[in-house]
């Protein structure tokens, strides 16, 4: 049976979620100090690296990382989600600085990694930071605000959203993940979340497969973006097993990739805007679809044993796969482990998108009638 929109929603949000907390543990490491840590790979939720010295351990310190807690990803993807149930349309840069910002600086929530209730502003990385000193303190063009900010993954690993919010359309929600993107990042940090956000609606086509969200992606994206997807996806296509695929994945992502080999040390070249450069994150997580066929426990576990930024990558394949197959996909005893050690209703997002989804369908369907009808009369009167 085809998953309806609900369905692909909810298995979206849940999949980049769980996503999100199996990759958080083990994220800056390599996929060899993995298997050494946890005698082999990571098959479902782990405990921190440091184990019960987590509080004062480097470079971790003091986030309690692992035993099911969600990271930033999970936190700035609900955030995103509150704004869409606040502006109930279509977001632009201004809504980052109308509602995100203050959600970030004034609306306090359980952090699972700081085991307390605080401001999302408290745990957020200085990349997402930047989204309140440029807006709120510096007052600038929100739509221009992400230019100077370093090139990461930042603004692309909470887009999911605005692919669902966009299902099936994925021109809509590139542009619209592009135009919500200026307000935090540039370049192809900026690119990504355009991208990744159509990866998403793309998924939610009906009948939709790997290769064809990896097409969509490859059909829309611009530059180094565009040619490290190409460059993962044709080594991905040569593997079904993501254990023959981790070292040929990074080696086909490094030429594109600024961060250097040693994800802890990066270069000095890291994370500036270029035209010829690519975030890892998403190129590995569409290769990792790839690979493992669109099942999600095989693309997720493939990125979180990848080590690096895995718990975006994570997030990102989780979202993806949890798209094309709606929540069925995604395994129930991870879901409730993840929502009981977060302390969170990971539905009640997905519900709450879903609401404001059909709201933006039906509008967006009137629009596009009344234009229909505009251009008819147009021709009509032209002839």
């Amino acid at each position: 049976m085809t998953p309806t929109l609900d369905d692909r929603i909810t298995g979206s949000l849940l999949g980049a979620a769980v996503g999100d907390a199996l990759g958080g543990p083990v994220e800056g490491y390599t996929p060899e100090q993995i298997a050494e840590r946890h005698g082999g790979r990571v098959t479902g939720v782990v405990g921190p690296w440091n184990g019960d010295s987590w509080r004062t351990a480097r470079p971790i310190a003091p986030y309690h990382k692992g035993d099911g807690h969600v990271t930033d990803d999970t936190l700035m993807t609900h955030a995103l989600i509150r704004v869409y149930e606040t502006v109930r349309g279509h977001l632009d840069a201004y809504a980052v600085a109308d509602h995100l910002v203050p959600e970030l600086m004034g609306s306090p929530v359980w952090i699972p990694e700081l085991e307390a209730e605080a401001l999302p502003l408290q745990r957020i990385f200085l990349a997402e930071k930047w989204l309140v000193a440029r807006l709120h303190y510096g007052h600038h063009d929100p739509r221009e605000a992400g230019a100077g900010n370093i090139v990461n993954c930042g603004a692309a690993m909470y887009m999911a959203p605005v692919g669902l919010v966009n299902a099936a359309d994925p021109h809509g929600a590139y542009a619209e993940a592009l135009d919500i993107a200026g307000a935090h990042q540039s370049s192809y940090g900026r690119e990504a979340a355009g991208v990744f956000a159509a990866a998403v609606a793309a998924a939610c086509v009906p009948g939709a497969t790997p290769r064809t969200v990896v097409d969509t992606a490859l059909a829309l994206a611009k530059d180094g973006t565009r040619a490290a997807i190409e460059a993962v996806a044709e080594v991905a296509d040569r593997h079904r097993d993501f254990e023959s695929a981790l070292v040929p994945l990074r080696k086909a992502v490094a030429p594109y990739d600024s961060v250097g080999p040693d994800y802890r040390d990066p270069g000095l070249d890291a994370r500036r805007p270029s035209r010829l450069h690519s975030i890892e994150e998403l190129p590995i997580a569409l290769g990792m679809l790839l690979v493992g066929e669109g099942d999600y426990r095989r693309t997720v576990l493939g990125a979180v044993n990848y080590g690096r930024d895995c718990d975006s990558i994570a997030t990102m394949a989780g979202a993806v796969a949890g798209a094309l197959h709606g929540e069925a996909a995604v395994p129930a005893e991870w879901v409730k482990r993840v929502a009981e050690a977060s302390r969170l209703d990971l539905h009640a997002p997905a519900a709450a998108l879903a609401a404001v989804a059909h709201e933006v369908f039906a509008r967006d369907t009137a629009r596009r009638r009344a234009h229909e009808s505009a251009r008819a009369a147009l021709t009509d009167a032209s002839r």
